[in-house]
């Protein structure tokens, strides 16, 4: 039996936390369980709530506060977050040496948001690019034939099954791979695996990410952009719905508990075709920075209602398959659902 073959009859890792639970029922309505809030956490080691220009409304916090900021949320009904790390203190190497430190803010907060919200499912985004020097997903190599340098798959993947064990060891409930390196996901469950986590950390692909436009305020929240070229030899030309679909399929069959679509409402062609393709799978779709902030500025301009508008993107995330919305609306959200 190959390893691949094992790591897809793991299932307890897809449902140990009573919130992945919910993730296992067909979600066809926007809930508080459907929901997840994405959340930039930097490595300042005084107090600070920092805004981000580019995303209206979204900050980024320091670990010290980010407890009172999730307290009245959880209060509301929130059930889960995603966390993005950014530093400015500590250092980004080609090698991302950053990534798994102990000074890592997401590798610091992730336990204080254990003790202070035990009912919270943690998710934490796992990709190098924040802590490259080059901004760039993966760790490159130099072509000996040619001198030039390129992404190398291998190295790429040791480095961030690296990191997912650090951040699961450090108690998060999901790992969420972004990088779109091939194998990783395989490689992921296999080090879950052989250290003991394999049952009690899910891994939530970004199975289908496109290379988009809607990315540009993400990468100023999280201080990520590339220092040259683009993410396009890595991630998926936007005219590729096959492409798509076999990097689907790549990661269901590396044993993914979760398998996520991004953007999303440009490509709910994608999540219909997902939820067609893998009916037993959870499907997830992340309402981007660019969608996020074309809404929110059409808003500030009176163009149209933010609850209707906002209301409407979800219902369409659902009706085209997905269960799970990752969405900067969430606190808004918590009071309207």
């Amino acid at each position: 039996m190959s390893a691949s073959t094992n790591q897809n009859l793991r299932l307890h890792s897809g449902f140990f936390h009573p919130t992945l639970r919910k993730w296992q029922s067909r979600l066809t309505s926007p809930s508080l369980d459907s929901l997840i809030y994405p959340l930039f956490v930097t490595d300042s080691d005084t107090p600070l709530v920092e805004q981000i220009e580019s995303l209206p409304g979204q900050k980024r916090y320091s670990v010290d506060v980010l407890v009172d900021l999730l307290r009245p949320l959880v209060e509301k009904g929130l059930k889960s977050v995603i966390l993005f790390g950014v530093i400015n203190r500590l250092t980004k190497t080609a090698d991302a040496l950053s990534a798994d430190s102990d000074e890592n803010p997401v590798v610091k907060v992730i336990p204080i948001l254990r003790k202070s919200f035990p009912d919270l499912l943690i998710c934490c985004d796992l990709c190098l690019c924040a802590y490259t020097s080059h901004g760039h997903c993966g760790i490159f190599s130099e072509d000996p034939n040619s001198n030039e340098s390129y992404i190398d798959n291998q190295k790429s993947i040791d480095r961030i099954t690296e990191v997912a064990l650090k951040y699961a060891q450090s108690g998060a409930h999901v790992v969420a791979p972004s990088d779109m390196m091939d194998g990783r996901v395989g490689a992921i469950k296999q080090k879950l695996i052989v250290n003991g986590l394999g049952s009690r950390v899910a891994v939530m692909a970004y199975s289908a990410k496109f290379a988009s436009s809607f990315y540009g305020p993400f990468r100023d929240a999280a201080k990520s952009a590339p220092s040259f070229g683009d993410r396009s030899t890595y991630q998926l030309p936007c005219t590729s719905a096959g492409l798509a679909m076999r990097a689907l399929k790549r990661d269901v069959d590396e044993g993914a508990d979760v398998i996520m679509i991004k953007p999303g409402m440009p490509y709910l062609d994608i999540v219909r075709s997902a939820r067609d393709r893998f009916p037993d799978m959870p499907v997830a779709v992340y309402q981007v920075s660019g969608e996020y902030a074309m809404l929110m500025h059409a808003v500030n301009k009176g163009t149209f209602d933010l609850e209707k508008a906002v209301m409407e993107s979800l219902i369409a995330f659902h009706r085209a398959g997905a269960d799970i919305v990752i969405s900067y609306f969430v606190p808004f959200l918590l009071d309207k659902l």
